[in-house]
């Protein structure tokens, strides 16, 4: 693990960044409080999965009924 000062983060910036894609962690300071953490992006995400919320969520059994009024605006 690599702690800096942002001064020589911005020295250093391109061989930092060399060292986060490799897998090494990067971490940017100030006055000896670390700040933020140097990451590669992650293209995309996980994948989405079907079916994850099956059974959290209940629809009323009147869902596809219309309210009284509204039957002029049918097709």
């Amino acid at each position: 693990m690599s702690v800096i000062t942002i001064h020589e983060a911005k020295a250093k910036l391109s061989e930092l960044i060399e060292k986060a894609l490799r897998g090494e962690e990067v971490i940017i300071a100030k006055r000896d409080k670390p700040l933020v953490r140097l990451v590669p992006f992650a293209e995309g995400g996980s994948a989405r999965r079907i079916g994850t919320a099956k059974g959290r969520i209940r629809i009323h059994e009147d869902f596809d009924s219309l309210p009284d009024g509204f039957d002029e605006y049918t097709t």
